[in-house]
């Protein structure tokens, strides 16, 4: 494939899409949607699928992060057989992922709360193209319900922790696991909880070794980090 020539992707005004990024990087760049108007949402969704009937087949799989009903509706005008998941704020497109490689990515959370959240690691690292795994409301306020997923975990090259209020659970699997462990904070959590502040500083203060953390929310970039990590591991069995 050439290299893209200076007018693709680009729209005077406000975009230049990178789209050398997956050949730099291995993975194409993400469209954060929250701090875009409706507008521009639809206008970077309708330059992927204008460049896509065009002839250009590396493009994705490209995310759309943070998308609220009517950005995920832009997008889908745009391109109406991305995946779309209401909960984790997600479209994916293509929709089909890519055939998974490496080692497994689990991603575990404290609550039922902070699902969305970690669902939306779950999605990015699965098409980022880690196989991957969803364990939910293991939090450690009734510990065997972790102790009793510990082998799980165990089966993974990297795992994802999300957890809000105390966030206290990463560094409780990060004791019982081998592999790294991503600490997700999230803004679960009442008065002095802080807006995920709280669990922010408790997963920076961990006494186990081996945790990463990234920022309060920050789904994306802990499904991202994750599937590096794991990018370079065995498949499971082999």
């Amino acid at each position: 494939m050439a290299e893209p020539g200076p007018a693709e992707g680009k729209i005077d005004g406000f975009l230049e899409l990178d789209l050398d990024r997956a050949r730099r990087r291995g993975a194409p760049e993400a469209v954060l949607c929250d701090a875009k108007s409706i507008e521009q949402v639809d206008a970077i969704a309708a330059e992927y699928a204008r460049l896509h009937a065009e002839g250009r087949d590396d493009l994705g799989p490209v995310l759309f992060t943070r998308a609220d009903a009517a950005r995920a509706d832009a997008v889908l005008t745009a391109l109406p057989d991305a995946l779309h998941d209401a909960s984790a704020r997600l479209l994916a497109w293509p929709a089909t992922p890519p055939e998974p490689s490496g080692g497994l990515v689990v991603v575990a959370c404290a609550g039922t709360s902070d699902l969305p959240v970690a669902r939306e690691a779950e999605l990015t690292a699965r098409y980022l193209g880690r196989p991957t795994r969803l364990i939910a409301d293991i939090g450690i306020a009734g510990l065997h319900r972790l102790q009793s997923r510990l082998p799980e975990l165990r089966e993974a090259a990297c795992v994802v922790v999300a957890a809000g209020m105390d966030g206290a659970l990463p560094t409780v699997v990060a004791g019982q696991i081998s592999a790294p462990v991503v600490a997700l904070p999230t803004s679960v959590g009442y008065g002095v909880a802080a807006g995920g502040v709280t669990a922010a500083l408790t997963m920076l203060s961990a006494c186990a070794p081996g945790i990463g953390v990234v920022n309060i929310d920050n789904g994306y970039g802990a499904g991202h980090l994750a599937a590096q990590i794991a990018r370079w591991a065995p498949a499971a069995g082999e």
